[in-house]
């Protein structure tokens, strides 16, 4: 009715705003007599405020100068079971998404108005949340870097806290809400046990299984990150859920039955995966950042779970097992890096008898200080090992013997010496055989690109190097799923080249003290690129060109559609390249060919056959590097499942004697190609590249 007297004013005026405005602060109690009048006076503001903040601004000056928001605070407060709760927030709602100029919003986020609405007692039942849910939806769609700060309670020059904080924290930390967090630690444990059961599957293939374990460190990675954020926020209540649920779901079972070397019940995660689990959370989560709470610290393990030096976590890394000592050392390699030791981790992974060696801040460096020639001579067996452990093994002893080395500062004992001085002759003996290998025209190639990737691998730190290859230690023993191809032959000398490319590194690191930074080769015979051409139109041809007859050597050969044909075979070597080409005779020109096949010259393997000695096999690498390169993690190609089958040529010549002569012709050539390799590799395979082992010892004692 009172709209009735004011008919002649008009309601988008200053005027009627002001009467709205003194109607409503009239107001002392909402209830369910006025509760409808209280709205209309509520939508005729939201309305008259939109207006002005477009079109008079008048209107929305006497709106802030007035303190019209502190009307709709009030309004809540006197509202007394009038249901007022929903129209007002709607009205709210409305009012704030029409908003257009950063004035208006500045001036709403400011002053309290809109933190007390969001923290009103509101009871939440019928519609009521749906409407606080789209009020929270319009306050944030005008949130930005200039406005998120309006909300801020800023106490000197921290932030003290942000609507809404307290009650979601205390809401999601308390029962049954909380159970979220359990259930979310649960979920990481179970990822962890399927992990293990992936660990010690037998019945899938290597590639493949490597791929699974990928896909699932993948996920458990992420998960953590997650936890990791979730500590990051720096709320104490929230901070304090997720690390009780970690602690006592995940950390004590797994790190307890470590330290009882070996009895387990047949429910926990095996050594390794422990390790691996272990290691993950503090590489992403921190020790002190899960151990620092308050119920952390006063957590309790058994006292007795450690009663010599060889218990508790150094009982594995003496272990005979590499895959264990390795993945036990990792651990504390993380720890000594990190200076993150937390005395109740101590306590947990069998340390807490040797306070005495462990620094104020958490440094364990005393400690692997003290073991230090134990633990080298550990490591130096696995290297020296024969029968060889696996490239893998192998590669990462190295990493922590390079580690241990620069932690120690000093040279090796005579025992030590000699163990890696065999290590290292072994290794120059695995890259010789390579030289007999199909593959050996690529070793200069191999080590020149494998050179900075293994320097990089070496340097890399214990929090960014991924523990994921201490799952696969145990796999890398089986033999490589029984296939004698090219492509294993190739992973084999890549393998190879790296392992020498290790022990030189290791050996410069006790001459130099340092890594090499570049490799010295002998450049008199320059390192040939396969894809570059020469000036010898054999050693540029290619399918369909025209190459001299004069070298060639003339057979017949079998085509499945084409039948028997005449042509020439032609091997031909220019320093580390090499070249076996088939070509048919020119029709107009009888002393060129035409090429019709290419192969490689290293890898042949000429033979003749036993039943048929007018018959030469000849064994074509098919697989090209180049063309199929594999995504490297850890240093182990990840394996191709759909690798091509290596080619075979079957050439007939005149007479027994016409084939064996084209036979010598061709290993004459792998000779010559085989020579100039081993000029460029002669220099690191002799004993005086960087002073000889034996000598250093000599010169210690």
């Amino acid at each position: 009715m009172w709209r009735s007297l004011w008919r002649s004013i008009d309601r988008f005026s200053l005027q009627y705003f002001k009467y709205v405005i003194n109607e409503l602060r009239q107001i002392k109690v909402v209830d369910w007599h006025n509760r409808e009048l209280v709205i209309d006076l509520l939508q005729s503001i939201v309305e008259l405020v939109t207006y002005g903040d477009r079109q008079d601004p008048l209107i929305f000056e006497y709106f802030m100068e007035y303190q019209v928001l502190a009307e709709f605070v009030r309004v809540l407060k006197i509202s007394k079971n009038s249901r007022i709760e929903a129209p007002l927030l709607q009205y709210l709602s409305i009012m704030i998404q029409n908003m257009n100029s950063d004035h208006s919003i500045y001036y709403c986020f400011s002053n309290d108005y809109i933190n007390n609405i969001i923290g009103h007692k509101f009871e939440f039942g019928g519609d009521i949340a749906l409407y606080y849910v789209s009020f929270l939806r319009a306050v944030s769609n005008k949130l930005n870097k200039d406005t998120v700060c309006l909300l801020l309670k800023v106490y000197g020059d921290s932030v003290v806290s942000f609507p809404l904080d307290d009650m979601v924290y205390q809401y999601i930390t308390t029962p049954p809400v909380s159970k979220y967090f359990s259930d979310l630690v649960s979920s990481l444990s179970k990822q962890f046990f399927h992990l293990d059961a992936l660990v010690h599957a037998t019945e899938m293939r290597t590639n493949q299984k490597r791929k699974e374990l990928l896909l699932e460190t993948d996920k458990i990675v992420d998960d953590l990150y997650y936890f990791n954020d979730m500590l990051g926020v720096g709320q104490s209540r929230l901070s304090t859920v997720v690390i009780e649920n970690l602690l006592r779901i995940l950390i004590f079972p797994i790190l307890l039955p470590l330290l009882q070397l070996g009895q387990s019940n047949g429910s926990n995660l095996s050594a390794v995966t422990s390790f691996y689990t272990v290691s993950r959370l503090l590489q992403v989560i921190g020790g002190k950042g899960i151990l620092e709470t308050e119920r952390a610290e006063n957590s309790s393990l058994p006292r007795d779970t450690v009663s010599n030096k060889r218990s508790g976590i150094l009982a594995h890394v003496f272990s005979d097992n590499p895959s264990l000592s390795l993945a036990s050392l990792f651990l504390l390699f993380i720890l000594e890096e990190a200076k993150d030791l937390h005395p109740l981790l101590a306590q947990m992974i069998g340390l807490n008898g040797m306070q005495n060696m462990i620094a104020v801040d958490g440094n364990i460096g005393n400690l692997l200080v003290k073991y230090m020639d134990q633990i080298l001579n550990a490591l130096l067996k696995v290297l020296a090992s024969q029968p060889p452990f696996s490239i893998l093994i192998q590669w990462h002893t190295g990493w922590f013997l390079r580690k241990l080395l620069i932690l120690q500062g000093k040279g090796l004992g005579d025992h030590n010496f000699e163990l890696l001085n065999t290590s290292y002759q072994q290794s120059c003996e695995c890259l010789q055989k390579e030289l007999d290998g199909c593959w050996f025209d690529h070793i200069p190639e191999v080590l020149r690109n494998e050179w900075p990737n293994c320097k990089a691998a070496l340097e890399e730190s214990s929090q960014c190097k991924d523990p994921f290859f201490v799952l696969e230690l145990d796999d890398s023993q089986q033999a490589t799923d029984g296939d004698a191809t090219s492509y294993f032959a190739w992973k084999r000398m890549v393998e190879t080249v790296k392992v020498f490319i290790l022990h030189l590194q290791l050996k410069s690191c006790i001459f130099k003290g340092e890594l090499l930074q570049e490799l010295l080769l002998n450049m008199s015979s320059p390192i040939a690129d396969s894809s570059k051409t020469h000036a010898s139109d054999i050693a540029s041809a290619s399918f369909g060109s025209e190459v001299s007859l004069g070298l060639g050597i003339p057979c017949t050969i079998a085509f499945s559609n084409a039948g028997i044909r005449d042509i020439y075979l032609i091997p031909k070597a220019r320093e580390t390249t090499g070249k076996v080409l088939l070509a048919e005779k020119h029709p107009f020109r009888s002393q060129r060919g035409v090429v019709l096949a290419i192969g490689p010259l290293a890898g042949l393997n000429p033979k003749v056959d036993e039943d048929h000695p007018t018959w030469l096999h000849l064994q074509i690498r098919e697989f090209e590097p180049k063309l199929h390169k594999t995504k490297v993690r850890g240093h182990q190609s990840s394996g191709m499942s759909n690798h091509v089958a290596d080619g075979r040529w079957t050439l007939g010549f005149s007479n027994a004697k016409a084939c064996e002569a084209a036979r010598l012709s061709i290993l004459e050539e792998i000779r010559k190609q085989r020579s100039s390799v081993e000029s460029i590799l002669a220099p690191l395979l002799q004993d005086s590249y960087l002073g000889n082992l034996s000598e250093t010892e000599s010169q210690d004692e």
